[in-house]
C-alpha cells in the first residue's frame, strides 16, 4: 500500500523525532554515570561480582560505572529503587534468584512485580547454595553435625542471608530429612551472617559459595554439602545434598541483570553486548570462577526464558512446601 502524500512529510517527522530519542538516550547513557544496584551488603558475594564487573564495564560503556548497595529486606529495597528508577539504560539491578523469582512468592506484598516493572537483560553465571559448619563446630561432615545436633539436645539454628529464601527451605528440607529440630535465623545479607559465624556465634549456615568459599579456602569454616546435579569444580570433596539424601534441590540459581520496564530495546542491547565481552576477558572469568561461580553468559531473550522456567519451578515446591507468605 503506498503512503499518500499528505501523510509522508509526517511520517518523516516521526522518524526523526524517533531517531532523536534513542540518539539522545545513548548520548546520555554515555555521559551519565551507570548504576549497578545490589541488594545486600558491601562484602557479600552479590557486592564483590558487581565491583568485579563494574571497573570493566565502565570502559566498554565509556563511562562511570558505580555499585550502588540498597540492602535490606533480601534485595527487596533494592527491587524497589529498580522500579522507581527512569528507564534510561542508566540503572540496572544485579540479582540472584532470591530477589526476582522468590521474594515475590513468600512475600505478600513485595512493592513490585518482576513480571510488569522489571526486563531481564542478560544471565551471567549460576551458583550453589552450600551448608557451611564454623569452626567452633566439631563436625566435618553432615552426618557428623546431624549426630551433634542429636546428642546435644536435638536442637541447633542454622543461619541465612535473608528470610524466605531458598536457603530457609533448604533448612527446613535438612530437619525433615535427618529428623532433627533446626531452626532458620535470617540476616540482613550474607556479610553479617558471616561475621557471627567466624566469630562462632552461630555453627552453621547456608548461603551461596561465593559467600563462603574465601573462608573454606582459608579453614575459618568448613562447606559440607551443597546443591545441584554434580559436585562444583571449586569444592571437588563436598557432596551434593542429593547425595546425602536431599533431593529436589538439582536446579541452580542465576545471576543476572535487570532493567527498569520500558527502558529501550537498543540500549538494552548496547549493555548486553557490552556484558557479553567482559565475560570474556580471561581475567573476569578467573575471579568469577574462583569465587564458585559457573560462568555461562546468556543474552536476554535466553535468559528471560531461564528466569521465568526457574520461578515456575519454585513456585511449585513452595506451595508444596505449605509454606504462607508473610
Amino acid at each position: 500500500m503506498t503512503t499518500p502524500p499528505t501523510f509522508r512529510p509526517l511520517r518523516r517527522l516521526l522518524l526523526a523525532g524517533l531517531f532523536t530519542v534513542a540518539a539522545g538516550l545513548a548520548q546520555a547513557q554515555g555521559s551519565t554515570p551507570v548504576r549497578i544496584l545490589v541488594g545486600f551488603p558491601p562484602g557479600g558475594g552479590t557486592d564483590a561480582i558487581a565491583r568485579i564487573l563494574a571497573e570493566k564495564l565502565k570502559e566498554q560503556l565509556g563511562t562511570s560505572v558505580v555499585v550502588e548497595n540498597r540492602t535490606g529486606a533480601g534485595g527487596q529495597i533494592a527491587a524497589q529503587a529498580l522500579k522507581a528508577a527512569a528507564p534510561d539504560g542508566t540503572t540496572y539491578f544485579l540479582s540472584h534468584d532470591h530477589s526476582i523469582s522468590i521474594l515475590p512468592l513468600v512475600t505478600r506484598n513485595p512493592g513490585f512485580d518482576p513480571s510488569i516493572d522489571f526486563v531481564p537483560v542478560a544471565g551471567l553465571a549460576t551458583f550453589a547454595n552450600v551448608l557451611a559448619l564454623s569452626s567452633g563446630t566439631p563436625a566435618r561432615s553432615v552426618p557428623e553435625y546431624m549426630a551433634w545436633i542429636q546428642a546435644n539436645g536435638g536442637k541447633d539454628t542454622i543461619g541465612i542471608p535473608a528470610p524466605g529464601s531458598i536457603p530457609e527451605f533448604l533448612v527446613g528440607m535438612i530437619g525433615s530429612r535427618y529428623k532433627v529440630d533446626v531452626q532458620a535465623a535470617p540476616y540482613r545479607g550474607g556479610a553479617p551472617m558471616m561475621a557471627d559465624m567466624l566469630g562462632n556465634q552461630i555453627r552453621a549456615g547456608v548461603a551461596s559459595v561465593p559467600d563462603f568459599i574465601e573462608n573454606h579456602r582459608a579453614g575459618k569454616l568448613r562447606i559440607v554439602a551443597v546443591i545441584g546435579d554434580k559436585r562444583q569444580a571449586v569444592l571437588p570433596e563436598v557432596p551434593t545434598f542429593a547425595e546425602l539424601g536431599v533431593a529436589g534441590l538439582e536446579d541452580l540459581p542465576y545471576y543476572g541483570f535487570f532493567a527498569p520496564a520500558g527502558t529501550p530495546a537498543p540500549v538494552l542491547e548496547r549493555f548486553n553486548q557490552s556484558l557479553a565481552r567482559v565475560l570474556a576477558m580471561p581475567d573476569v572469568r578467573e575471579k568469577l570462577v574462583a569465587m564458585g561461580l559457573t560462568v555461562g553468559y546468556q543474552p536476554q531473550a535466553q535468559f528471560t526464558a531461564r528466569v521465568r522456567t526457574y520461578t515456575q519451578n519454585w513456585e511449585r515446591i513452595i506451595k508444596a512446601s505449605g509454606f504462607v507468605p508473610k
